[in-house]
């Protein structure tokens, strides 16, 4: 398997932030985050990995946005 670059390392690690934090609502809202996480994440499949401008400025929008849902008071969210 080839090694992956510093970029494709911070999206899986994102990735996988977002899915334990899934882990973490209620049972019945888990898959209402994690379908959330996929769709966000297909949905820029199609962004060159020479783009780093784009997958940096999409790594931290990321990560604003599991800030947010992170939040205790946000129990479920609307696809």
């Amino acid at each position: 398997m080839a090694r992956l670059s510093g970029l494709q390392r911070e999206v899986l690690s994102l990735y996988r932030k977002c899915l334990r934090e899934a882990r973490k609502k209620p049972v019945e809202a888990r898959n209402n985050f994690k379908d959330f996480a996929r769709t966000e994440f297909r949905k820029n499949l199609s962004v060159s990995k020479k783009d780093f401008a784009a997958i940096e400025y999409l790594l931290r929008k990321g990560h604003r946005q599991l800030e947010m849902y992170s939040s205790p008071g946000i129990r479920n969210i609307a696809r």
